[in-house]
């Protein structure tokens, strides 16, 4: 698989002959790159997913790959689950409700999606005796911990129920591996970005949107004064770290990681960029600060690093110029 002109190396890794993967919410964003990824490795792969925020489209040019099974079920769902894992070797479990804004007006919501739903995952995944566990965490644990860059270990107050859900199944995924013996591995992802990611609704994330409303020729709203910073990471560069936890040692399981280029960017200047690239002359809208919002995120990546062989791929320079590349292509179809 080649983009840009770019390689991917995570396509070189090696698993099992016959290495099945189960990616939850396979029809999102990020999962259904992780479908398309393992396919082009030439290995099988379920998809679950209720298609309550992943959407069949991003899935459909996978329909006719004979290594590829979808799998309508329910991560609330015990029975789901376990039979979505049976002769499964590596789950990759993406499934979940995102937005801390959302989460602030549905706590109950996200327990039960995001809490419940993944420890379902792990609880059929030691049954079916699945080889590794990877999962989805956030860089919203770091809660309001001022310094920077953000590094595992040192956590701060949590601002939001959607926070708490992803450190509730970082102590299950401790838990799951001490006391049961399945190798889980978290992955806390700082602000994903690229293509197939959902620019529509109240709670897009920024880029995709701010994208869409520029060829759209409207003018975006920013939440507070611009000056908030995020370490965006390009949707390769996640799937690489998915596939190398895959292949991680026991040793270093039951543990989380930051998952991220290792940058910061301010949205105000992501915004100029991106009317230059666009070749746009329309200033954007300032509203207030969002509840929950943490104002600076950057990671420090040593540790996935040292412990998962993470060796980020794309800088955000390059993954946003992708990026666009692929909006405008959709865009130009619609």
């Amino acid at each position: 698989m080649h983009i840009g002109g770019y390689k991917m190396n995570y396509l070189n890794l090696k698993f099992p002959k016959n290495s099945v993967f189960l990616v939850t919410g396979g029809a999102g964003f990020i999962g259904s790159n992780l479908c398309e990824a393992i396919l082009i490795m030439g290995y099988k792969v379920r998809c679950l997913d209720n298609l309550s925020t992943g959407k069949q489209e991003n899935i459909d040019f996978l329909l006719n790959n004979s290594n590829y099974e979808f799998f309508l079920g329910d991560i609330k769902n015990l029975n789901d689950c376990i039979k979505a894992t049976r002769g499964i070797d590596y789950v990759l479990h993406q499934a979940a409700w995102g937005s801390v804004p959302r989460s602030i007006e549905r706590p109950i919501f996200y327990a039960d999606n995001n809490i419940l739903g993944t420890l379902n995952m792990m609880e059929a995944s030691k049954q079916n005796c699945v080889k590794k566990f990877v999962y989805a965490s956030s860089s919203s644990v770091y809660g309001d911990e001022p310094h920077l860059p953000k590094k595992e270990g040192v956590e701060g107050n949590l601002l939001s129920p959607y926070a708490l859900t992803k450190y509730v199944t970082e102590e299950y995924g401790k838990m799951y591996t001490r006391l049961y013996g399945l190798d889980t591995y978290g992955l806390r992802y700082f602000n994903v970005f690229g293509r197939r990611q959902n620019p529509q609704g109240d709670y897009a994330a920024v880029l995709p949107k701010f994208i869409t409303q520029l060829l759209n020729n409207e003018a975006p709203t920013i939440n507070g004064d611009g000056k908030q910073s995020r370490d965006f990471t390009y949707i390769d560069n996640v799937i690489q770290a998915n596939l190398k936890a895959c292949l991680a040692t026991h040793e270093v399981a039951g543990q989380a990681f930051n998952i991220a280029f290792g940058g910061r960017k301010y949205l105000i200047d992501i915004y100029t960029d991106l009317t230059k690239a666009l070749k746009k002359d329309i200033k954007p809208n300032f509203a207030q600060e969002r509840l929950g919002d943490i104002k600076h995120s950057n990671a420090d990546i040593s540790k996935a690093v040292e412990q998962l062989g993470y060796e980020p791929e794309f800088s955000f320079e390059e993954g946003l110029k992708l990026a666009i590349d692929w909006y405008i292509d959709e865009y130009n179809k619609s």
